[in-house]
């Protein structure tokens, strides 16, 4: 692997750095969203952002990369990343703000990539389009975009919106263990990757954060499915796959009914425009622009796609 030069040093975060990472996972996002005109995305304490920990680490132990000030034991930078059968997921990185320019990024990201090329494994992200510098960073090692995706939010009643109604012809329930083969492969099917230890751990939901449904049409077949989060650090739906936008739009109307008195984001295909036509007309409005780019195989995706950030998928 890699090695940082010189005055950082690049290893795995251990458990009692978990704070510390959570601190500069709140102090770098915001940071940056702040300073190019935004609000800040986390509006609660540094604590909130402990999540990140929490659930990559239930998920992925030992993979996260830190870059640490070798002068001052200053963790200043940290990336996650996801390995799954398919691919590897490239997580949430972040640079605090006083290494800013010191290539802590590139270095992070370099080790992802050989950790991947090892593997012989396409890696994949989520990256803003606003964010001109991660988006230089991420084209300039080779990624390229494939899709684009339309970032909105929603903010819903406390006694809930009335948005559509479901087809009788489409049954919606919440998933359950026995769904979990199913949906692997839909999700291979339509987006070529497979992410069965993520479903696995939305649907037991020891946090109490997530909620996952899916539609089945009357022979049983899965025609799609949507997860959520629900947590002052990430009001967030998806991820999700589904085999129309008509099925995408009334999974997306049962899962904003959990979301009473919140204003949860989704991200919905730029192309998928009956989707985003609906959601207009439910009072949606748009935050921000993504595109999922892959450095490796160019994949091939069909029906309709909703990543999300927690955790990253593309």
């Amino acid at each position: 692997m890699p090695k940082t030069a010189n005055k950082f040093e690049l290893r795995p975060m251990e458990t009692d750095e978990w704070n510390e990472v959570a601190e500069l996972i709140h102090e770098s996002t915001n940071s940056w969203y702040v300073a190019n005109g935004k609000n800040p995305i986390f509006n609660g304490p540094p604590s909130d952002a402990l999540l990140f920990c929490e659930v990559y680490e239930a998920l992925d132990p030992g993979c996260c990369i830190l870059a640490v000030c070798r002068e001052y034991g200053k963790i200043a930078g940290s990336c996650f990343y996801h390995p799954r059968t398919t691919h590897v997921s490239l997580g949430i990185m972040n640079v605090h703000s006083d290494f800013f320019g010191k290539g802590i990024a590139s270095s992070l990201l370099s080790w992802i990539t050989s950790f991947a090329e090892e593997k012989k494994l396409p890696v994949r992200l989520i990256s803003s389009a606003q964010n001109l510098d991660s988006f230089s960073l991420y084209t300039k090692k080779g990624f390229v975009p494939f899709l684009s995706f339309q970032d909105l939010f929603i903010q819903v009643p406390a006694n809930g919106l009335s948005l559509v109604e479901i087809p009788d012809s489409e049954s919606i329930r919440e998933a359950v263990a026995e769904d979990i083969a199913d949906m692997v492969e839909l999700e291979l099917e339509l987006v070529g990757i497979e992410r069965a230890k993520d479903f696995s751990h939305f649907i037991k939901n020891s946090e109490g954060i997530w909620k996952t449904l899916i539609s089945r049409d009357r022979d049983e077949k899965l025609l799609g499915f949507l997860c959520s989060v629900n947590h002052p650090a990430s009001r967030m739906i998806g991820p999700g796959v589904a085999r129309s936008e008509n099925i995408t739009t009334a999974l997306l109307a049962a899962q904003l009914d959990f979301f009473r008195g919140f204003s949860p984001v989704f991200l919905l295909p730029t192309n998928a425009a009956e989707a985003v036509k609906t959601v207009y007309s439910w009072g949606a409005r748009n935050c921000e622009i993504h595109f999922a780019q892959c450095l490796g195989k160019k994949p091939t995706t069909r029906g309709v796609i909703m990543p999300t950030f927690m955790p990253e998928t593309a």
